[in-house]
């Protein structure tokens, strides 16, 4: 058998190198269909590591691509959002145009246009998320003619509401519709632009996110947890993203409580805003600032240094605007175009994910007749992230 080979990710011109130097890793010598135990020990260690593994030209049917996902977090075996769903025809919901590959539940088809005869299932009717549906203030179509696109929706895999975040993502290329280049526009006012291929998947990582923030919000985080609202995606349904797609505008839009589905209080998740990489140690921040509903920050340790600080006596907002507007600083840093891997798509390309450690969206936009065909997997977890530990908090607090 043939060394593992790690190579780095093909950075954009755009990416600042010496920050993302450790992000991302091509993998060479090794079928992940085909795994023996030591091939997978070295695999699941280098994507703890890196963040992102990346396979190309390679051959993966439904079942091996969830045997793979299973690998990392043996004892799981729901999808990342329940096994059994309906198609969905809720152009707002995130399950909008994928269908559930019939012998593999784990799987689900994505992409966009028809599909016929394909892995049991007759016909798909795929459509690529769209901004458009999403954003308060979206595109005009003369706008994307002219080659721009948005971020769709930055998020890490997972329902939020009663199962538990997925360890790691698998997307895998089955046909990949080429087109011109597109140019994400921010429009924040920051005048950010990014370079991308038709439909890529945008990438950042959540310890880089981290790193870069400054002390005072630093402490924020490291003191910070996060609730979500029963039913999430739900809730949020009505409302609508800023334009950066990293969090949603403030508009008095979203459904009451009681008007959700029924719901548990304690299948609602309160999550740390950092999460503890089990392999490495790393912080990364990981918070779905969409579907947020509240913040809790606990007050400074005793021997804290208080100039400067944030909520040095801790606090609890329940303001969505406030909750909105702190996310959002501390989110925003972390989407700079500088700090994203931005992954244009070939047929057979395999990107595994770290998804408790890497924050991702979707890009652009297909003509009606462009076919795009992709394999998605994730498992709920039986087991919540791990959160900042006495020493994390000593150090950043």
């Amino acid at each position: 058998m043939d060394a593992l080979e790690l190579l780095p990710i093909p950075l954009p011109l755009s990416a600042n190198s010496a920050q993302l130097s450790d992000f991302g890793r091509e993998v060479k010598n090794l079928d992940p269909g085909n795994l023996n135990a030591e091939q997978f020990a070295a695999l699941e260690n280098a994507l703890y590591h890196y963040g992102i593994l990346l396979f190309r030209n390679i051959n993966l049917t439904p079942e091996q691509q969830y045997n793979l996902v299973k690998a990392f977090d043996p004892k799981t075996e729901s999808y990342g959002h329940g096994n059994k769903r309906t198609v969905e025809t809720d152009k707002k919901s995130p399950f909008y145009g994928m269908q559930t590959i019939p012998s593999v539940p784990q799987v689900q088809l994505i992409g966009h246009g028809i599909v016929r005869d394909h892995e049991g299932i007759t016909e798909a009717k795929l459509q690529h998320p769209s901004h458009k549906s999403f954003h308060r203030f979206p595109l005009s179509d003369d706008e994307e003619r002219a080659g721009f696109a948005r971020f769709y929706h930055w998020h890490f895999d997972a329902a939020m509401y009663d199962l538990k975040p997925p360890k790691v993502t698998a997307l895998y290329s089955v046909n990949v519709p080429q087109g011109p280049r597109q140019t994400v526009r921010y429009d924040d006012g920051t005048g950010d632009l990014l370079s991308v291929s038709l439909g890529a998947t945008a990438f950042t990582w959540g310890k880089t996110m981290f790193d870069i923030l400054p002390n005072e919000l630093k402490s924020v985080a490291v003191r910070g947890r996060v609730r979500y609202p029963p039913h999430p995606f739900r809730w949020m349904n009505p409302a609508h993203a800023m334009s950066t797609g990293v969090m949603m505008e403030t508009e008095g839009l979203e459904v009451p409580l009681n008007e959700l589905p029924p719901w548990e209080e304690h299948k609602i998740q309160t999550l740390p805003m950092l999460w503890k990489n089990e392999v490495t140690g790393y912080l990364h921040l990981q918070i779905n600032g969409t579907a947020a509903s509240e913040v809790f920050v606990d007050p400074l340790p005793e021997d804290a240094e208080r100039v400067g600080a944030l909520y040095p006596e801790g606090a609890h907002l329940t303001d969505l605007k406030e909750v909105r507007d702190l996310l959002n600083t501390l989110l925003r840093p972390g989407i700079a175009p500088s700090l994203i891997y931005p992954h244009d798509w070939r047929d057979n390309d395999l990107v595994v994910f770290h998804n408790r450690g890497v924050f991702h969206s979707v890009v652009g936009a297909f003509a009606e007749d462009q076919v795009r065909v992709f394999h998605q997997s994730n498992l709920a977890s039986l087991d919540l992230p791990l959160g900042p530990d006495d020493q994390d908090v000593k150090r950043w607090a």
